[in-house]
């Protein structure tokens, strides 16, 4: 297997390409095809020179792995990375690579970036495909709560008394 380094480019394996292009590629896993000598830049002039489009969809998915040598931990975080890459997008950077040594393993935190190829210039891609972002985390019950819990609100002032009388039971004359 080739050596997975910052800007290495992954196509995947059934990607459609510009007649006459040829990207040299070894197999890397899940249906990723690793293109080891050609980075974002390069495939973009060369894709572009065949009268194609090629477009960087939106910032990438940063995904952690573990192994033995560095390059089994980059493959394994680059493995989860690629699982978060819609099935829209048929290539992908390696954007980012940060490598921790331990005594026993590496650990590495991997950064790709999806991308499309494609002939016209308009992009077909569903919104569901976007990467989603993160919601807000609710500080309050939603008012349809009372209807979920209908008791929760009249049990409070009963559990209140309770605590004080036991307070009082057991503070008292022994």
């Amino acid at each position: 297997m080739s050596t997975i380094i910052q800007s290495s480019m992954l196509l995947r394996a059934q990607t459609e390409l510009p007649a006459g292009l040829r990207v040299t590629t070894d197999e890397f896993r899940e249906g990723w095809n690793l293109a080891p000598k050609i980075n974002a830049q390069g495939l973009e002039k060369k894709v572009q020179s065949h009268g194609w489009n090629i477009v960087k969809i939106a910032d990438g998915s940063l995904r952690s792995g573990v192994g033995e040598t560095s390059q089994e931990a980059i493959a394994s975080a680059l493995k989860l990375a690629l699982r978060r890459v819609s099935e829209h997008f048929n290539a992908a950077e390696v954007e980012h690579i940060e490598l921790t040594q331990y005594p026993w393993f590496f650990l590495a935190r991997v950064r790709v970036s999806p991308y499309r190829i494609q002939q016209s210039a308009v992009l077909p891609v569903p919104v569901e495909a976007l990467p989603a972002e993160n919601a807000p985390r609710q500080r309050r019950l939603p008012p349809s709560a009372a209807a979920l819990y209908p008791y929760f609100g009249s049990a409070m002032p009963q559990l209140k008394q309770m605590l004080i009388s036991a307070r009082t039971t057991q503070s008292g004359p022994q």
